[in-house]
């Protein structure tokens, strides 16, 4: 039964995410590996430059298109067949934007990827039309300036088809800044109603799946290695480490409650769009591991010190990311603070490791961790102070 479309409740108690919700996540995991995909191939193929251009690009479509969804999900989730239809469109628009992904990285074609956008974005739109029908006053012209500023943006990326492709990076430079001051213009009367603890969830569920298209990613690149080569002296030591990276990533991003931070706009949204640096450097780790497993079997064009970087470097970027943006809220004293940006640097001196590069960097952070519990176990946390 379809229902007005309200705006939910900031207060509302035990709000979690719902099955709809979770289904959207994982079928973003498709796209999140395609775009690993072809960041490894470039990169193996000594194409360092076009690879991480393409790859920032690429992420920040797949990471803003989730972004929208779930930041209006927290508003105005009202789970009815009516929401529920525009969201499985809104999954529709991210499969074809997987499909387009390859072609993007190759040929810099963002045919696909545009028309993949424009599926979501005019569902989305149709989302704030509704939810302005259904409100008054302030909420109202909110949601107005919402659909407005998303139906701009998505004919600005129109620029994407026309111009040559050593312009495509600053194309999606300037539309990128203009799409993380949407919500700044929609929302300068009144913030929406979306939810802090719900918020929170949906961001850590999104790492969560992001990590495991990680190691989904590693381990095939392990088998395949082994079933080439059966070099199982060479792979334990990055299968290892990187097995540990991982695991240190969920640890640390879980380890301090970030909602009771989420007090208004200004803290939400600087916390939110710093998660394109964590989601895409938590991607890029399982890049950089399978990256490693090329090179140790002979296949990558790159050397060893470059295909250990390739993990190094968005492991310490993952963890200075999540320091400066979530986990130094809930860190006391000097001690605390200083875990993950010492433990970064760290993980990046790694990189001259050599071959035990990736385990080394496993290593040390998997010692962070443990400093960290040991830490918080003495001290507490600034939520206890």
């Amino acid at each position: 039964m379809t229902v007005p479309m309200r705006a939910r409740s900031r207060d509302e108690a035990h709000r979690t995410a719902t099955p709809l919700e979770l289904f959207f996540d994982l079928c973003f995991v498709v796209a999140v590996a395609q775009a690993g995909r072809q960041l490894v191939h470039f990169l193996a193929e000594g194409h360092p430059g076009h690879g991480i251009t393409g790859y920032l690009m690429i992420f920040f479509a797949i990471w803003w298109a989730w972004v929208n969804f779930s930041w209006f999900a927290s508003a105005y989730d009202t789970d009815d067949a009516l929401f529920r239809v525009v969201t499985l469109v809104q999954i529709s628009g991210v499969l074809i934007l997987a499909a387009g992904v390859p072609r993007a990285f190759a040929a810099s074609d963002f045919a696909v990827v545009w028309f993949g956008y424009l599926v979501m974005r005019l569902a989305l739109v149709s989302q704030w039309l509704r939810a302005a029908h259904g409100s008054r006053g302030t909420e109202r012209r909110t949601a107005l300036r919402y659909a407005l500023g998303v139906t701009v943006c998505q004919a600005g990326w129109l620029a994407l088809l026309f111009v040559p492709a050593w312009a495509a990076p600053w194309v999606f430079v300037v539309m990128g800044v203009l799409e993380m001051s949407v919500p700044a213009f929609a929302e300068r009367e009144g913030r929406t109603a979306w939810h802090p603890h719900h918020i929170a969830e949906r961001y850590g569920l999104f790492l969560i799946i992001v990590l495991g298209e990680t190691i989904s990613a590693a381990t095939v690149a392990v088998q395949s290695a082994l079933d080439e080569n059966d070099e199982l002296g060479t792979l334990l030591p990055i299968a290892g480490g990187g097995l540990l990276l991982v695991f240190a990533a969920y640890w640390i991003y879980f380890a301090v409650p970030i909602h009771l931070h989420l007090r208004s706009n200004t803290q939400a949204f600087l916390w939110g769009y710093g998660h394109y640096l964590v989601y895409g450097s938590a991607a890029a780790i399982g890049a950089g591991i399978e990256i490693a497993v090329e090179e140790s079997t002979g296949k990558a064009h790159l050397s060893l010190f470059a295909a250990s970087a390739c993990a190094t470097v968005p492991a310490a970027l993952f963890m200075f990311t999540v320091w400066l943006i979530h986990s130094r809220h809930q860190k006391r004293g000097p001690a605390q603070q200083l875990v993950l940006p010492v433990s970064s640097v760290l993980v990046l001196a790694c990189t001259f490791a050599g071959e035990l590069a990736v385990l080394a960097a496993g290593l040390v952070a998997s010692v962070t961790v443990a400093v960290g519990a040991v830490l918080t176990a003495r001290q507490g946390t600034a939520l206890e102070a």
